[in-house]
């Protein structure tokens, strides 16, 4: 059996679809992963595929020599991973992390392959599709591609775990009007302030629940907030089964990274977006722009959010469902012939191509 390694790291943004593609190559390639400490709690660290290449950020200051150094030393070990493991081929998820193993997998003649889930080219994607066979988009209009490796991409369907393909066929079947508030695996504090008040509000016209996510120390504080008012609650961090809890609303408020963006979609559930201002290249902001312009979602400046506007819309959006049904309509249309199957084909088409 071949072997490949995925080298990701970060958040889960990049990890969660190194894992997907992980689940669709599993019976034709033996995977390994290579992260960094920050990607590590999103993957089986006791598992003998999963290594640690926690690369440096190579940024101006007092300690770049020493990062250079240590970058040096990865890259050595990231050859030695590759020669004693017998890799055949890289597939890099984007982000500097994946430095050390993509030159050593240039100096070894291996095949490397990029995803890039964003429609903005990430700068780590941008450095080294020089040197891939292949770069896995979800569009062929990403923001600064080269003209000249406009032949590379491959359009592929966007990447969601095969139990979404699950939950897609499962009926909802609370009466409740279900509010879905996260932001995404860095979460998002001014959610936090802005939407308890506006949810509250709403809450005493309405018959509403709401699941929210927040970092540990602040779950107790939320639920005791939303109890004092009497509002069916899920406040949850990280760790729980975001598919499920997706699946089971009827309207999510979210940032604006590509996996979190295909997961609602997928699922068919109308999104308000509000893309992190800070977003390397204003990439979220891209994001977010191709679904508003296939009418699937609401995009919201996070420094423009006034309350009683937003309140004034989502009572207006409850009164009248018909915004809402229009937008998952939209979303049906996208998904039209998705599949596991289908996606599963294309890729090992694709990764046994060279």
């Amino acid at each position: 059996m071949k072997k490949i390694l995925i080298t990701t790291g970060g958040t889960g943004g990049h990890v969660i679809p190194a894992q997907i593609i992980k689940d669709h190559l599993a019976d034709d390639f033996e995977v390994f992963f290579s992260t960094d400490f920050r990607g590590l709690k999103y993957l089986s660290t006791n598992s003998n595929r999963t290594v640690l290449i926690d690369t440096p950020k190579l940024n101006l200051s007092f300690y770049l020599p020493f990062r250079i150094i240590k970058l040096i030393f990865l890259v050595f070990k990231s050859l030695i991973l590759l020669k004693k493991k017998k890799i055949k081929k890289i597939i890099s998820i984007g982000g500097y992390m994946s430095l050390p193993v993509i030159i050593s997998a240039i100096i070894l003649k291996l095949p490397i392959f990029l995803l890039e889930p964003n429609l903005v080219l990430g700068r780590g994607n941008k450095f080294f599709l020089k040197f891939a066979k292949k770069i896995l988009c979800y569009s062929n209009k990403l923001t600064n591609f080269p003209k000249k490796y406009f032949k590379k991409i491959e359009i592929i369907k966007p990447l969601v775990s095969k139990n979404f393909y699950e939950l897609h066929k499962k009926e909802k079947s609370d009466d409740k009007f279900c509010f879905l508030i996260f932001g995404g695996s860095q979460g998002a504090k001014i959610f936090d302030n802005i939407f308890v008040e506006i949810i509250s509000k709403i809450s005493k016209n309405f018959s509403i629940k709401v699941i929210q996510q927040t970092n540990k120390e602040n779950i107790k504080n939320l639920k005791n907030i939303y109890n004092s008012f009497g509002i069916e609650n899920v406040i949850f961090d990280y760790d729980q089964d975001l598919a499920n809890l997706i699946h089971i609303s009827d309207l999510c408020i979210t940032r604006a990274g590509a996996t979190s963006l295909a997961e609602i979609s997928f699922l068919e559930v109308p999104f308000i977006a509000i893309p992190l201002p800070t977003s390397k290249d204003d990439h979220q902001m891209k994001n977010a722009e191709y679904y508003e312009k296939k009418g699937c979602c609401w995009i919201l400046d996070q420094n423009k959010l006034k309350k009683d506007e937003l309140t004034n819309f989502f009572i207006n959006l409850l009164k009248d469902k018909t915004k809402l049904l229009d937008k998952k309509k939209n979303l049906q249309k996208i998904n039209y012939m998705s599949s596991w199957k289908k996606i599963n084909k294309e890729l090992k088409i694709i990764f046994n191509e060279y």
